[in-house]
């Protein structure tokens, strides 16, 4: 974990609920469980967006629970998988934000969280084809933790969320400090409902402009 959040979530990573999590995953392990993303991985959003460095904030919910898909960025697979139904969503989005935008060949979104989109898992691991496996273990908590820190700690990030669960985790972030966008999740089931047309990119870089931040170039993966 990177220095900032590991300082920043230390007395979290002492709570009962934390240590109750690691002894569940112990036993995965134990029980040769197969869990996505591989242990190296688990905290790669904090590594791709140092603490120092966050800007946006999207909220997912599980970790994808196919053979290299899950890397540690919610939305985000490794190259050479081919990008899931809601990134494709996504995309499309983007592309009515910015008509230039190049719509890549791959779903590996580490050029966004290094420039200071922090792309957030409410669960931070999963089970192989078990999808919500690891739910209700103790990574809610933890993942609670860090938007509240953000919330409290920081002024002027972009929240985005998308769907009921998204909403609901960051029902409590202060919008009088931060921008809160919201809008269906971009999966295949809802995005019809509004999603493409939510215009959350170009909300957040005029929001990031007007205080006095680079905005994100979402358009950067096409030659990542």
């Amino acid at each position: 974990m990177e220095d900032g959040w590991f300082k920043a979530l230390k007395p979290e990573m002492t709570k009962p609920s934390f240590l109750a999590l690691k002894k569940f995953l112990k036993a995965e392990k134990e029980a040769k469980k197969t869990v996505y993303p591989a242990d190296d991985q688990i905290y790669s959003w904090s590594n791709f967006t140092p603490l120092s460095n966050v800007k946006v904030v999207i909220v997912g919910q599980d970790p994808y629970h196919n053979v290299n898909q899950a890397h540690g960025l919610c939305f985000s697979v490794l190259k050479g998988i081919t990008p899931p139904p809601s990134l494709v969503n996504i995309y499309k989005a983007i592309s009515i934000d910015y008509p230039d935008f190049k719509k890549p060949n791959h779903g590996y979104l580490e050029e966004w969280a290094k420039q200071g989109v922090l792309m957030l898992n409410t669960s931070l691991t999963v089970r192989a084809h078990e999808p919500a496996s690891h739910s209700n273990k103790g990574w809610e908590q933890f993942t609670e933790a860090i938007i509240n820190h953000l919330n409290e700690k920081k002024k002027g990030i972009v929240f985005l969320l998308w769907g009921a669960h998204a909403q609901k985790k960051g029902s409590k972030i202060d919008n009088k400090k931060h921008l809160v966008l919201k809008a269906v999740h971009p999966s295949p089931l809802s995005a019809h409902r509004g999603f493409f047309e939510c215009h959350h990119f170009k909300q957040t870089n005029e929001y990031l402009s007007q205080h006095g931040k680079e905005p994100i170039n979402w358009n950067c993966l096409a030659d990542a």
